[in-house]
């Protein structure tokens, strides 16, 4: 295994929440650094932490584009370690307790499904990509996934941008059992991921209604997802920048009517995200928060403005 190093800077959640942004507006930023930002802890909710992720001993100019994400006014204080070596699968594991949003119960392998009756259960295993279901954001996905159902949301026709470990494409085939779903991302393991999820789970895998469709695609740019448009409904549980990016597409790919579900993205950068909706021909039909993250549902007009 290769050596992890961590760049550490402690500030404001402002500051923090600033040099994010930064970084998804950098043109020339080396995939290979790794950035979260997150809040040291409850108590403490104005101070924050911005870390960065590196196979490879820091460079002077790793340094310089951190220190660069917080602008020329600021001086921030570096820290740089060396992170010991963990099977950090079987250790998140231990301690990822399972969460129920709406009517799904989403859990480890390590523990034991919820019985209850109406209970929908995903075994996800930690570890493996963004969205095992614990995150605020997927759990608030989920939970607005099952809100639409109940408001008499019909879904024939789905895609989950961005999938992860496939947990929303899962929701949406046991909320409407007979829609074609295509979960898509841009990472390969990703759709690795989701297919062995998929068999854990007993998701039928195919081209028909009732069955997932796995790709490999950079947002909505790939064949697959274009010729099975138009959807009633899109999943985009990803980041605030690429948000803003795809809202034209998201726009052309879904009916009149349709809904989009767009999570990833700070309260703080809601508004630009629904200002892009807008544009695209989009309206809000539902919000909430969890923490300091956003969980949208907007509805593609039916008439154009004007």
């Amino acid at each position: 295994m290769p050596d992890i190093w961590k760049i550490s800077v402690s500030a404001p959640r402002a500051a923090v929440e600033a040099a994010l942004l930064a970084h998804e507006d950098s043109p020339d930023w080396d995939p290979d650094v790794v950035i979260a930002g997150s809040e040291i802890s409850a108590e403490r909710p104005d101070e924050w932490l911005l870390e960065a992720w590196l196979e490879r001993k820091p460079s002077r100019a790793d340094r310089r584009s951190i220190e660069a994400l917080f602008g020329t006014a600021t001086h921030p204080s570096l820290v740089v370690e060396k992170v010991p070596q963990i099977d950090w699968v079987s250790e998140s594991q231990k301690g990822l307790e399972p969460i129920r949003a709406g009517r799904f119960f989403v859990h480890t392998p390590e523990h034991p499904a919820d019985l209850s009756s109406g209970v929908v259960n995903f075994a996800i295993p930690a570890g493996q990509a963004f969205g095992t279901g614990h995150h605020k954001t997927t759990a608030g996905c989920l939970a607005m996934l099952d809100r639409m159902k109940l408001s008499g949301t019909v879904v024939r026709n789905c895609a989950d941008i961005g999938t992860g470990t496939g947990v929303l494409a899962f929701a949406a085939l046991a909320l409407w059992p007979r829609t074609l779903v295509t979960a898509s991302d841009i990472d390969p393991l990703s759709a690795t991921v989701t297919l062995e999820n998929a068999a854990l789970n007993h998701v039928a895998l195919g081209a028909r209604g009732g069955e997932l469709t796995v790709t490999v695609a950079d947002g909505m740019d790939n064949p697959l997802i274009a010729v099975r448009a138009p959807y009633d409904l899109v999943i985009a549980n990803i980041l605030a920048g690429p948000l803003v990016e795809l809202a034209p597409a998201f726009g052309d790919a879904l009916v009149p009517g349709g809904s989009l579900l767009l999570s990833g993205l700070l309260t703080s950068q809601e508004n630009a995200v629904r200002r892009a909706c807008y544009h695209a021909g989009f309206r809000l039909a539902a919000r909430e928060s969890r923490g300091d993250w956003s969980i949208l549902w907007l509805r593609k007009r039916r008439r154009a403005i004007g």
